[in-house]
């Protein structure tokens, strides 16, 4: 990719909202050409994808109005952007702000100040003072600009983006608003070491001095019962992180329909009190980045095959969400389920894992990962610009 910023080519340069199927698809599909030789690029699912941008499918849209625009150059794609307005979150947060989302462009100044332009037009109609993001319509949609990592392979959850948007964002007039970094944790050379002794009575601590005990789950139909509550706990236990909005009853159906059924019930943790509530869950999966590299995001014709093997196959997994009950963080709860997850992992040759993109600021989710070897190996930012 080149860099240009010639008049003669940038008045070649048009921006089209997205209005018609094949529009849709065309943005959804542009950042797999766009990194098609990066080895490090991992699609996300594409029916996600499309479902996302569907007033009829995304119970969002209740409470959310989104635009997405593409930029075109004689013909040809060359970037796209998308905008939301979510009601939800501005009454939330006391700001009325316009998030922009699912950010791809060339490396060409006139390509991002165009499409930025288009957002922050939109955010101006709809009054709004700042523009921030990447942001989805909740805080289970993939957010953050890559910042540091770019030469890590992605999560299928995550967004991946080359170092010079970064660079864009900057000169357009935006700022970090907050981080999120990302680790990989790796299996002790001797699960039964010093490591693994020190999680398994933390663990054990815990669970005696709070009468709580672990959910014995075999299949992953047998977390039915347990998804309102897990969601429940997930808008209590997050409800003061940044941008955060509560999901509701449709929303939750939604979620669980797309991420329980890749959720192997060992690599999973349910924690009740004496009384039989959820004070605490954990949910990661088998690393999918390959699979999703080899099929482009597709489950179909045969995108299932490679899909199903990596669920039963692969030997990293992905921390999803860890959700706490506010009145039991910080007491050992965390060691419970990291305990469950990694002692399952590590009995079938599961050798690291990585997290999701957790709060720099977030220091109790941080420092739960010092007693293992681990790395920062990536950072993603939401930027923000005052209209």
């Amino acid at each position: 990719m080149t860099r240009t910023q010639g008049n003669a080519v940038a008045s070649a340069l048009t921006v089209k909202e997205v209005k018609s199927a094949l529009d849709r698809r065309a943005f959804v599909r542009f950042p797999s050409d766009l990194y098609k030789d990066n080895p490090y690029y991992v699609p996300p699912f594409y029916a996600d994808e499309l479902a996302d941008m569907d007033p009829r499918k995304n119970p969002a849209f209740s409470y959310a109005d989104a635009k997405y625009f593409l930029a075109f150059r004689e013909g040809k794609i060359v970037g796209r952007i998308g905008a939301i307005f979510s009601r939800r979150a501005n009454e939330r947060w006391g700001r009325r702000r316009m998030r922009f989302t699912q950010v791809d462009f060339i490396d060409d100044y006139a390509v991002s100040e165009a499409l930025f332009g288009a957002v922050e037009a939109y955010a101006r109609e709809m009054g709004c003072e700042a523009v921030h993001g990447p942001l989805g319509f909740t805080d289970l949609d993939r957010e953050g600009m890559l910042v540091e990592g770019f030469e890590e392979k992605g999560l299928f959850f995550t967004y991946y983006n080359a170092p010079y948007y970064k660079e864009h964002l900057e000169r357009l007039g935006y700022t970090k608003d907050v981080d999120w970094i990302e680790l990989q944790v790796f299996r002790p050379d001797d699960p039964e070491g010093r490591a693994g002794k020190l999680l398994a009575r933390l663990s054990e601590r815990a669970l005696k001095r709070h009468g709580f005990h672990v959910v014995k789950v075999k299949h992953n139909r047998e977390f039915a019962p347990y998804i309102e509550k897990a969601f429940s706990l997930v808008n209590t236990a997050y409800h003061d992180l940044y941008g955060v909005v509560a999901l509701d009853e449709a929303q939750i159906r939604r979620y669980a329909k797309k991420f329980v059924p890749l959720i192997d019930p060992d690599l999973a943790c349910l924690v009740e009190d004496e009384q039989g509530q959820l004070v605490a869950f954990g949910a990661s999966v088998r690393s999918l980045s390959d699979a999703f590299r080899k099929t482009d995001g597709k489950l179909f014709p045969f995108g299932w095959i490679p899909t199903l093997h990596a669920l039963s196959h692969g030997g990293q997994i992905n921390l999803l969400l860890i959700a706490v009950e506010p009145r039991y963080q910080g007491t050992g709860v965390n060691a419970v389920i990291i305990h469950h997850i990694f002692s399952n992992a590590w009995r079938v040759g599961i050798f690291s894992a990585e997290t999701g993109p957790q709060l720099e600021t977030n220091a109790s989710v941080v420092d739960q990962w010092k007693i293992f070897e681990s790395r920062q190996h990536k950072r993603r930012r939401c930027f923000t610009k005052d209209l």
